[in-house]
């Protein structure tokens, strides 16, 4: 009986845990979504450049695809992972934290190595 009960509290204790170098783990279902840099970039078309569509293990942007590597860190709302980038012709690796805030309203992403980018990129969450 105790040993049953140490065993359900153990695991019970793993589920609080995040996963971390668990490729087969995805994208936290609270990230995935439309986001956009802009209110334009929800209604599509050639205007929406700041378009970011987040899927279980994708994210595709406007001119280029990135596909999920190995997860650092992961809850229910943030991840830090690898992702093998390609687009207009080029291929890279970049690591990337998603940082979902504001109820799962606003989505914060920073991208690591091999990037242009300035700072962080604030997303809304689209319609």
């Amino acid at each position: 009986m105790r040993d049953t009960l140490l065993a359900t509290a153990l695991l019970g204790l793993a589920a609080c845990v995040p996963v971390v170098g668990d490729e087969e783990a995805g994208i936290p279902t609270r990230l995935q979504g439309n986001w956009a840099l802009t209110a334009l970039d929800c209604e599509g078309g050639a205007a929406a450049k700041g378009l970011m569509r987040v899927g279980e293990t994708t994210v595709q942007f406007y001119e280029s695809r990135a596909v999920l590597g190995e997860v650092h860190e992961r809850d229910a709302s943030r991840m830090r992972a690898s992702f093998a980038f390609e687009g207009e012709g080029q291929t890279w690796q970049s690591d990337m934290v998603l940082d979902g805030q504001d109820g799962g309203d606003t989505l914060i992403r920073r991208t690591y190595g091999n990037t242009d980018l300035p700072g962080p990129l604030k997303y809304t969450r689209c319609g």
